[in-house]
């Protein structure tokens, strides 16, 4: 168990932390990636030997070849749009930047039903509310998409389960830019440190706590094997913590802070 400093707000990726929208990600995915050309995005693509992993090259040769994504990351679909152009284009802003708004686009004709990726999404963020956090969303999906989502998921809509959302274009640069953290700890009046944790499947959601100086959780929903996990994060960025459930995440946050409100009496 690491020693983490206690929580006083737990902001959330959406897709594949809180939410299961990879059936139509996927499919906008398909959808815009045949548009590479016309947006001028062909040859702003990374070179060869830029992906870290095996994987991540597979990816950026199917896509320059056929602009389709490989049969087996369609098949396990464990990572996430942002996480592809992320491989894709690596640091160019303006690259992603246009590669978003296309797939905004294109998800428009795919949004179908909103499922919670793992059951209790929804009494585990009100024990966290009940214990005193703050909690938050941050999400790259536009505001108007991701609005229609959070009002849909689980049948029932989750609209009051968060005290801050940040939404792609709410702010100049989404994940892995610092941007959308910034605004969130902005709205709470909160200033960014350790006790503010950031909790997402992506290296692009580690990156952006980071940059932003805040606690980064990794969340482990997709089950990568430890191995894969040391290989994908650039650099020395690393999460501060990995929780493979929302078993192990509240585990993190909540004995923490009794154990220190039991030291204070």
């Amino acid at each position: 168990m690491p020693r983490l400093t206690t929580p006083r707000a737990i902001l959330f990726d959406w897709h594949g932390t809180l939410a299961d929208t990879f059936e139509a990600m996927y499919r906008a995915v398909e959808d815009m990636l045949p548009l590479l050309g016309e947006l001028g995005l062909v040859e702003r693509i990374v070179p060869p030997g830029s992906g870290r992993v095996p994987e991540h090259e597979t990816l950026i040769e199917q896509v320059r070849r056929s602009r389709g994504l490989p049969q087996q990351l369609k098949d396990e679909r464990r990572i996430s749009r942002t996480e592809i152009f992320e491989i894709l284009f690596g640091g160019d802003e303006d690259a992603k930047h246009v590669a978003h708004e296309a797939f905004d686009r294109c998800y428009m004709r795919h949004f179908a039903e909103v499922h919670p990726f793992e059951p209790g999404v929804p009494a585990m963020l009100g024990r966290l509310r009940s214990a005193g956090l703050r909690t938050g969303m941050l999400t790259n999906r536009r505001r108007a998409l991701f609005a229609r989502e959070l009002a849909r998921v689980d049948g029932t809509g989750w609209e009051g389960l968060f005290d801050v959302v940040v939404c792609g274009d709410d702010v100049r640069r989404r994940k892995p830019a610092p941007d959308m953290v910034q605004r969130a700890l902005d709205e709470l009046r909160i200033v960014p440190g350790a006790d503010v944790w950031f909790v997402g499947d992506s290296t692009t959601d580690t990156v952006a706590a980071k940059q932003a100086g805040v606690t980064a959780i990794y969340y482990n929903g997709a089950k990568w094997e430890p191995a894969y996990l040391v290989r994908i994060f650039p650099g020395e960025i690393r999460p501060d913590a990995i929780a493979g459930d929302f078993v192990a995440l509240e585990a993190l946050a909540r004995p923490v802070r009794r154990r220190i409100s039991s030291g204070d009496k």
